[in-house]
């Protein structure tokens, strides 16, 4: 196992297979969609599958698909297949939007999927295509049902956004009712492709939970697990739970066990930073496996204690999740 400069191990991946989306989520990228990488600078899945095992001889033992939407980039359920025999990696899984995700679920859950986070702000089909800014909320259901039915552990992450979405975190919380899901509502962050939209955020981790508590007045506080970015709950008598991700006022920090590579190859040690390392570049250079893991290594050496820290090291936040992965 690897340790940063903080002592904080790093266990877990998220890497990020593409830019491109079939949303254009309001609070992920502009209405316009952002300048997409042109193919040859996006990595090629050989030179993520050679990454990963790298990264998994580091101690790396969670790999986390993201994008952009990981199923609009051909080939991917291959790539996943590869990468779930790779030595070292105990979890494989993925975050999707679930529009095109839904004839893939029966292969995921065979090659042992352990866990997916399904992007779903609202229940509400109109809302639905005024966050999203496409109608697709009956594609992500019929992904959301398939899931539910495969057995993978299904997270359910609904972005709270001021007048967006607040009318639905009652009826989200009320999937956990009948439902083994878990919904999980996170503060909006300013990675939209055009910083933040509030100058104060009004929608925190602790107003979240305080309107659910007066709907919910007997919700109850969970143990949460090792390195969870989640605050959790349950309500007593329901099958599923109920996290909050306090993403914008980064009180996780102090735990946080991931990194991130980008579809271009950047490596993120925290997602707040501005990229720390430059993988493709080393990777269409020459570098060896040595090289590669010295890089890595000396980049976990010089980590940011936290979001804030990080932000502070750069110029403002403008770029979308899209780029980052998500």
């Amino acid at each position: 196992m690897i340790y940063d400069n903080h002592n904080r191990p790093i266990t877990y991946l998220r890497l990020a297979v593409t830019d491109r989306c079939n949303l254009r989520c309001f609070y992920c990228m502009p209405e316009e969609g952002i300048k997409y990488l042109p193919k040859h600078q996006v990595l090629s899945y050989e030179e993520m599958e050679r990454l990963v095992r790298i990264l998994a001889q580091l101690g790396v033992q969670k790999v986390r698909i993201t994008g952009g939407e990981p199923f609009v980039r051909a080939g991917l359920m291959p790539f996943l297949h590869r990468l779930a025999a790779l030595d070292g990696l105990t979890d494989l899984s993925l975050t999707t939007n679930g529009v095109l995700t839904a004839p893939h679920v029966a292969d995921m859950a065979a090659l042992g999927v352990r866990s997916v986070n399904l992007s779903l702000d609202t229940l509400d089909r109109e809302r639905f295509r005024k966050i999203t800014r496409r109608d697709e909320l009956p594609a992500v259901l019929k992904t959301l049902d398939a899931l539910l039915k495969s057995g993978i552990q299904t997270k359910i992450n609904a972005v709270v956004m001021d007048g967006q979405n607040i009318e639905d975190l009652i009826p989200l919380t009320e999937l956990t009712r009948h439902l083994p899901v878990d919904v999980r509502f996170i503060e909006e962050m300013p990675f939209n492709g055009e910083g933040s939209h509030y100058p104060v955020l009004n929608w925190t981790h602790q107003r979240i939970i305080r309107e659910i508590r007066e709907h919910f007045p007997n919700i109850e506080k969970l143990p949460d697990p090792p390195f969870s970015t989640s605050s959790n709950y349950q309500i007593p008598g329901h099958q599923g739970t109920i996290g909050v991700i306090a993403a914008f006022s980064r009180t996780f920090c102090g735990t946080c066990n991931r990194i991130r590579l980008t579809a271009q190859g950047t490596l993120k040690t925290c997602l707040y930073d501005n990229g720390v390392l430059d993988v493709r570049a080393m990777l269409r250079t020459g570098a060896t496996d040595e090289e590669l893991t010295a890089a890595f290594l000396q980049a976990f050496a010089h980590r940011p204690r936290n979001g804030f820290e990080a932000e502070n090291q750069r110029a403002t936040v403008t770029e979308s999740m899209a780029t980052i992965g998500g």
